[in-house]
């Protein structure tokens, strides 16, 4: 876990303010039982976990693709190549929606703004050195061109959700 208690706080009332602005229908589905608090949301989020990532092209027209989530600080972080589609969409419309799901076991749904961490042209997050540290560490130091192949992301949310029936069984077995 990478969190620090302000992040945690900030996490749960995030999720807390998210279910509580959402349907009827969706609260029928997600709530105190069936769902989880930051810490055990952090507990459970660990390594890589796919994302189903949505986009929109400059037409509107919605896209998902998948991309590797790493769930650092209460916040997803990812990373596609600078040249794929996905990262052209980000640049004009960084809107996005993101979707972890672990069959019927867990959906963490997300929705918020991206923020470029390490852009082309221009100065680095604060924290990019540390993030960096932490993919190359999970990737390997050589896996890219880390400067110029890989664009990498932090999604700032607005909303967010988690449904999750059982956490104990989130807790035994395999992961991500």
């Amino acid at each position: 876990m990478r969190e620090t208690p302000e992040d945690l706080q900030e996490l749960q009332a995030l999720l807390d303010r998210s279910l509580s602005r959402s349907t009827a229908h969706l609260r029928s589905i997600i709530n105190a039982d069936r769902t989880l608090t930051a810490e055990q949301l952090t507990e459970v989020l660990t390594g890589m976990c796919t994302l189903a990532l949505s986009t929109v092209t400059a037409k509107g027209e919605p896209r998902i693709s998948g991309a590797d989530g790493h769930f650092l600080r209460g916040r997803w972080h990812f990373g596609t190549a600078r040249g794929a589609a996905k990262a052209r969409h980000l640049a004009a419309r960084p809107a996005v929606s993101v979707a972890h799901m672990r069959g019927e076991d867990l959906g963490v749904f997300t929705h918020g703004t991206v923020e470029v961490l390490n852009p082309e042209d221009g100065e680095p997050a604060a924290d990019w050195p540390d993030l960096l540290a932490y993919f190359q560490d999970f990737y390997g130091e050589n896996a890219f061109e880390w400067d110029t192949d890989v664009v990498f992301y932090r999604l700032h949310p607005h909303w967010m959700t988690v449904f999750a029936p059982d956490f104990a069984k989130l807790t035994t077995g395999s992961q991500s």
